[in-house]
């Protein structure tokens, strides 16, 4: 009982203090920066971003046939897999004389298949969040091809897109991974979010210690979502340092048992708050999961109460 009770303490103490460092980094009814993090194949759009039309118009390759070159390479030279398959993605179009472009990788994110209701989420669940104190704002960080993302329809919505990408020549072709964003290095993307640093290369900003008052955007008015094990550092710090973490599934491809095997994990493991289908319809799961999010940071941070 005595634990108990000391827990509560600890956790209402936590609670007043993020909210003095709400204050802290706000002037006066101004609305407080959140973010909505979200990875982005298989949380935003079905599958793989390179499987729609990159894989099989551009390589001729079956989706299957890549991956699995892709695990036996990674093994055989005992490398990261996400070097792996931006490397192949090289060869394989090197050995078919195709030079890739960043307007070239662009192009094939422009069919990508988004979940249902994607295409009105940004307005509505700005325009409801507005109403309660806060400004959203919306960030990407995927393992997946950042060009390709760049070139979907809903690109523009978001803040910043930190994504793997390519290195080009004065001839704007690809030639070396510039930046691979592997399930640990996606951690280092929060704390840039979390203290302002919307770049690549500033090592030295991103682990230069910032009181958490002074942080643009607090962890706990960050919402990470994601669909899978890439994700799960990411779920796992963002609940740690008091956010809130969503994990998304393909209602599509549900009933394969290896998919629901990872909602089983993600809930089990206690990675995720929440666990919704992709559909971003109003008054979907997701939808309402999402509001009620908002709704108690709005509670807890902003001074929102609901008028009657």
């Amino acid at each position: 009982m005595k634990t108990h009770n000391r827990c509560n303490r600890m956790r209402r103490r936590l609670k007043d203090y993020r909210s003095e460092c709400a204050k802290k980094t706000a002037p006066p009814d101004a609305h407080l920066r959140t973010a909505l993090v979200y990875d982005f194949d298989g949380t935003l759009a079905h599958g793989n971003a390179q499987e729609h039309s990159f894989f099989p118009k551009l390589l001729n390759i079956e989706k299957a046939d890549f991956w699995n070159a892709v695990r036996d390479s990674k093994e055989k030279h005992n490398a990261d897999e996400n070097l792996i398959f931006l490397y192949l993605m090289l060869k394989l179009a090197g050995e078919r004389d195709i030079s890739i472009t960043r307007q070239l990788l662009q192009e094939h994110g422009r069919t990508i298949p988004l979940f249902v209701g994607v295409d009105r989420w940004f307005d509505r669940i700005n325009a409801f969040a507005a109403e309660r104190g806060l400004a959203l704002e919306h960030y990407i960080i995927s393992s997946g091809n950042g060009e390709i993302i760049e070139g979907s329809p809903i690109a523009s919505r978001f803040t910043r897109i930190f994504a793997s990408k390519y290195l080009y020549d004065e001839h704007g072709v690809a030639i070396w991974p510039a930046t691979s964003i592997n399930y640990t290095s996606k951690t280092q993307f929060l704390f840039r979010i979390n203290k302002g640093i919307l770049n690549y290369w500033n090592s030295e900003g991103v682990n230069r210690w910032m009181p958490p008052g002074e942080r643009p955007i607090p962890f706990s008015r960050i919402i990470y979502l994601g669909d899978g094990d890439t994700d799960i550092p990411s779920m796992k710090m963002v609940r740690y340092q008091g956010g809130h973490s969503v994990a998304v599934f393909d209602l599509d491809t549900w009933q394969n048992k290896s998919h629901q095997k990872k909602v089983y994990n993600l809930i089990a493991e206690d990675r995720a708050h929440y666990v919704v289908p992709g559909d971003y319809r109003e008054g979907s799961l997701l939808d309402v999961t999402m509001k009620g999010i908002l709704g108690k940071i709005a509670r807890d941070e902003a001074g929102y109460r609901t008028r009657l």
